[in-house]
C-alpha cells in the first residue's frame, strides 16, 4: 500500500457521476439520495480520513465504499437487488483500492466488492429462476470490475514509478549540485592558500635577513654594555627577545608555504595518539585535563607521516586543551574504523566553551583565531598536511559545545597520498596558535 497517486480534480468527475445517479429514477427514492449523499461526503473526506486513521486508513476506505455500495444496490433492485442498474457503483470502491494498493491488494479488493454483489444471487434465487443468461451477465459484470480495476492499477503503477524516478533524480541533481559547490569552494579555498603561500614565503624571505642583522646586533650591543647601564642592557634585551618571537613567526610562515615530500610508513594510530598526548602533556598544556580515550579494537595501520602526523595531534591536543583553559575539563579521544568509507576517523572532544558558529566554517583559514595571542596557522597547517595524506579534517560540533574535530585518513591509500605529497608544507612547529 502506498500513498494514493490520483489528482484531487478526479474526485469533482466522481460527485459529477453520482449527481448524474442521482437524477436517475427512482428519483423519489429517499434511501438512494441518502446513501449518495453519503458516498459523495465519504469521497471528499476520504484523504483526510486515511491521514487520521494512519496505516488502516485506505483499507477502512475501501471496506466502506463497498458496504455503501452494497446498500445502495439493495434499494434500487427492482424487483430484486441484483437487478439494480446503480451496479457500476462498484467501480468506485475497486477504483479506489487499485489507486493505493498493488495489483494483489487491488486483485483481492475487487474479489470482495464481487462477493458483495453477487451474494444478492442468494436472495434472487429465492423468489425468481436464474437463468444461463442472467449468470452470463453477471459474469461479464464482475469481469469489468476486474477489467477496470487493473487497468486502473496498471496506470497508477506507472504514474507512481515516474514520480519515483522524477524523485530520485530531483535528489540525485541536488547531490551533484551540492557536490560541485563543495568542491568549487575547495577549490577556491586551495587558490588562496596557494596565493598566501607564495606571498607569504616571499615575505619571510625579505623580512629574515634584516631579522638576523637586528638579532646579531642585539647580541653584540648585550656583550658590550657593562652593568653601569642597566637599563641600555635591559633593552638589548628586549630587542633580541623580541626579535626571536618575530623570527619565529616568520619560520612558522615558511613552514606552511614551503612544500616537501611525505615520508610514508605503516602506523598504528594508537600509538601515534599516545604520543601526541605526551607531547602535549610535556609541554604543560594538559595539566588539569582529564583525557578519556575510546580505541576500537582491532584498528587498520594507516600510511602516514609519522612526524607530521604527530604534529597534526599535538596540535589538535593543544588547542583543545588550551580551550578548556586553567579550570580544566575532559578530553575525549575516539578512534573507529569506518569499512563504508574505506577510511580510519579520529574524534578530539573537548569540553570547553566551542568553536563560534561563525568561524566554524573558517576556522581551517590562516589567519582565523579564537585565541588572543594567537596567530591563526596551526590549524591552517593541519589541514594541510591532512589534505596530503589523502584525508580530511572536520569541525563537527554543534554552536555553543565543546569542540570536536574529526580527522580521518583513508586506509590502504599510499599511492594517493604520494600523490599530493608534493603539496605539503613540511616542517611545522608544533604549537596550538589557531
Amino acid at each position: 500500500m502506498t500513498e494514493r497517486a490520483t489528482p484531487r480534480w478526479l474526485d469533482v468527475l466522481w460527485l459529477l457521476f453520482l449527481g448524474g445517479l442521482a437524477l436517475i429514477p427512482p428519483i423519489g427514492e429517499v434511501h438512494k439520495q441518502l446513501f449518495l449523499l453519503i458516498i459523495g461526503i465519504v469521497q471528499l473526506l476520504e484523504t483526510r480520513f486515511v491521514q487520521v486513521a494512519g496505516a488502516p486508513g485506505p483499507s477502512l476506505a475501501v471496506l466502506i465504499k463497498i458496504v455503501l455500495a452494497t446498500v445502495l444496490i439493495n434499494h434500487t433492485g427492482d424487483p430484486a437487488a441484483i437487478n439494480s442498474d446503480y451496479y457500476p457503483i462498484y467501480y468506485l470502491p475497486v477504483m479506489t483500492a487499485a489507486m493505493y494498493f498493488g495489483p494483489v491488494g487491488t486483485l483481492l479488493w475487487t474479489l470482495l466488492a464481487s462477493a458483495a454483489y453477487s451474494a444478492y444471487l442468494i436472495q434472487a434465487e429465492q423468489s425468481f429462476t436464474i437463468t444461463g443468461h442472467g449468470i452470463a451477465e453477471l459474469l461479464m459484470r464482475i469481469l469489468f470490475f476486474f477489467f477496470v480495476a487493473m487497468t486502473v492499477n496498471r496506470f497508477v503503477m506507472q504514474y507512481r514509478m515516474q514520480v519515483r524516478r522524477y524523485q530520485e533524480l530531483s535528489e540525485s541533481l541536488t547531490e551533484a549540485n551540492r557536490s560541485l559547490k563543495l568542491a568549487q569552494e575547495e577549490a577556491r579555498r586551495a587558490e588562496r592558500l596557494a596565493a598566501l603561500g607564495q606571498m607569504s614565503a616571499g615575505l619571510a624571505h625579505e623580512i629574515r635577513n634584516p631579522l638576523g642583522v637586528i638579532k646579531g646586533s642585539a647580541e653584540l650591543l648585550t656583550q658590550k654594555l657593562d652593568a653601569a647601564d642597566p637599563l641600555a642592557k635591559e633593552l638589548a634585551g628586549y630587542i633580541y627577545t623580541e626579535v626571536n618571537r618575530v623570527s619565529a613567526l616568520v619560520g612558522r610562515f615558511l613552514d606552511f608555504a614551503r612544500p616537501s615530500r611525505l615520508d610514508l610508513a605503516l602506523t598504528d594510530l594508537p600509538e601515534l595518539m599516545e604520543r601526541g598526548l605526551k607531547t602535549a602533556s610535556d609541554q604543560g598544556a594538559c595539566a588539569a585535563v582529564k583525557v578519556r580515550r575510546d580505541f576500537a579494537p582491532a584498528l587498520p595501520r594507516v600510511m602516514l607521516d609519522q612526524d607530521l602526523c604527530d604534529q597534526v595531534f599535538t596540535n589538535l591536543f593543544i588547542n583543545a586543551c588550551e580551550a578548556m583553559g586553567e579550570q580544566g575539563g575532559e578530553l575525549q579521544v575516539r578512534i573507529r574504523n569506518v569499512p563504508a568509507e574505506s577510511s580510519v576517523a579520529v574524534e578530539i572532544e573537548d569540553s570547553g566553551p566551542g568553536v563560534p558558529p561563525e568561524l566554524k566554517e573558517q576556522i581551517f583559514n590562516p589567519f582565523v583565531t579564537t585565541k588572543r595571542t594567537g596567530v591563526g596557522l596551526g590549524l591552517a597547517i593541519v589541514s594541510k598536511i591532512v589534505d596530503a595524506h589523502g584525508g580530511s579534517v572536520k569541525l563537527i560540533s554543534p554552536p555553543h559545545q565543546g569542540a570536536c574535530f574529526r580527522v580521518t585518513f583513508p586506509v590502504g591509500a599510499e599511492s594517493d597520498a604520494g600523490g599530493k605529497s608534493q603539496s605539503l608544507a613540511a616542517e611545522t612547529r608544533r604549537h596550538g596558535d589557531s
